[in-house]
This record gives C-alpha cells, structure tokens and sequence, in this order.
C-alpha cells in the first residue's frame, strides 16, 4: 500500500495554482484547462468536481471528475488517492481518459470496484501542430450555420456512433447530445463542407485555451472516403484554427485507425504523446 495524502475538493479559491499546473503540458490537459478557464472550479458550474493532491500553495496533480474521469500530472500516488475517491463516490463518469500511465494505473484499481468496461483504447497518440498545413486546404469548408443544424446532426450521430460504438441517442434520446452540437454551432466552433445540403466532411473544434485548442469529431461521408476530402478538409480546419483561437492544434486518434493518423500527418501533425480511454 502506497502511503498518500488523501485528495481534496478544489473551489476557485484554488484557480490560478489550477491552472499554473495545467499550463506546464497545455497540449496534453487542453479539455480540462477549457473548462477551468470557461466556468471555473465551481461544481456547479464545472459539471463536477476537480479533485486536487497536494498542500494548497503545493499542487502536484489534479483529476477532473465530470462525465469524464480525467487525471493530470499524476504519479502513482496521486492515482492512489484519485482512485480511492473515486471507489468511494462510485462510478459517474463515461469514460477515463487522460495520459497512458496514469489511466492505466487508475484502472488496475477501479476495475475491481467498477466491473468490466465496454471498451478499452489502450494507446491513442496525441498528435499536434503548430505551423501551416503542407497541403492545400479545402476551400469549401466552413463554419456552419445555425439553420444546417439539421443537415450537420445526421452526421455527428454517425461519428460519434462510429467512433464510440453506442449511439449518444440512447439515454436522454440525444438531448444532450444536441445541445453541444448546436453550441458548437452557435459559437462558430463547427466546420464543414455541405454540398447541396450533404455533408461531405466536418470537424470541430471542442477545446480552446491560449495555448492550444483541440480538434474532435472527424467524419467523412462513407461513401466519399478515399478521395482526399480528410486531408483538405482538416487542412482548412488546421488554418482555421491557428488563425482563430491558438497557436497550437492537437487531437487524439485509436492507434489502430492507420488512415486517420496518415490523414493528419499529411496536415502536419506529429505524435507528441499517448492517451487512454477506458468507457462505459
């Protein structure tokens, strides 16, 4: 048995040394940084709590515990702590996901208390970019439009179902689902290209700080795959991106998905490290 400290509730009392600590790896910890700097440590308005390990004035790891279990900057005994918590609370979250070493550890001690998984991405490398694409951007892609809601949500259902493996209809129906489609719309974070009321490509921007934002939701019409739109498509999201909200742009992508990670190291990404996600 790891000798630790127990992990603690943080409040916005705690923001600045939050965020300090989130600044150290801001590809990495985008997502978690997006919230904090979005809504602050409030649960409330967090959508969950953020545990913290270490002194006030000496935070060595965070975890965020929202829909999302998501540790940061965590060693063995940060996850100790974060694992007990989070036995003790009993599961909440959709999925873990975060750095392979701290999600794997957490796992090894959750799964007993939690039961098996529904999947399991062992190795997702995160890859990321900082300059101009190489290739040439599509053209037509763009950012949506309130009244394309209806057009655009066919096809995040299908990428998310296709990425996922459930449909986000189930539950709720997809209200929830809907609401961050259409705010994504709304606050010009959506990118597409739709020809003749058919989406062709699209991608979103899901997370912003200063220093970097990430790109999620990459889909393809299947029956238009294989013809270049991917390496445009996300060229021209790339440029959006840089242009708009941060000098570096990152994503995530399942190490088995060989044509997406060869899409987007034709745009320029590189791997820069490796994540994990465990779902429910």
């Amino acid at each position: 048995m790891l000798r630790t400290s127990a992990s603690r509730v943080l409040d916005d009392s705690d923001r600045d040394e939050v965020l300090a600590l989130l600044d150290t790896d801001p590809v990495a910890n985008v997502f978690v940084s997006s919230r904090v700097r979005a809504v602050g440590l409030n649960p409330a308005r967090l959508g969950g709590q953020m545990w913290g390990y270490g002194t006030r004035g000496g935070l060595v790891s965070l975890c965020y515990a929202g829909a999302n279990l998501v540790p940061v900057n965590a060693g063995p005994e940060a996850v100790h702590a974060f694992a007990d918590r989070a036995r003790k609370q009993g599961r909440r979250c959709s999925s873990i996901v975060g750095p392979v070493d701290a999600v794997s550890l957490l796992w090894e001690r959750l799964e007993p208390h939690w039961g098996r998984a529904r999947a399991i991405r062992w190795a997702q490398p995160v890859m990321a970019t900082s300059r101009r694409p190489p290739v040439p951007a599509d053209p037509l892609v763009r950012r949506v439009r309130p009244e394309e809601f209806d057009i655009l949500l066919p096809a995040c259902v299908s990428m998310f179902t296709e990425e996922v493996g459930v449909s986000p209809n189930l539950g709720d129906g997809g209200a929830l689902y809907r609401t961050r489609v259409a705010e994504l719309i709304r606050i010009g974070r959506s990118y597409a290209r739709i020809d003749q009321g058919r989406v062709v490509f699209k991608a979103e921007i899901g997370a912003v700080t200063p220093h970097a934002c990430q790109i999620q939701g990459v889909w393809v019409a299947p029956e238009l795959r294989g013809r270049g739109h991917a390496v445009a498509g996300m060229a021209a999201v790339v440029e959006a991106a840089t242009s708009c909200y941060a000098p570096v742009v990152t994503l995530y992508v399942n190490d088995y998905n060989h044509s997406a990670r060869a899409v987007y190291r034709k745009v320029g990404f590189q791997e820069v490290d490796t994540f994990m996600s465990v779902l429910f």
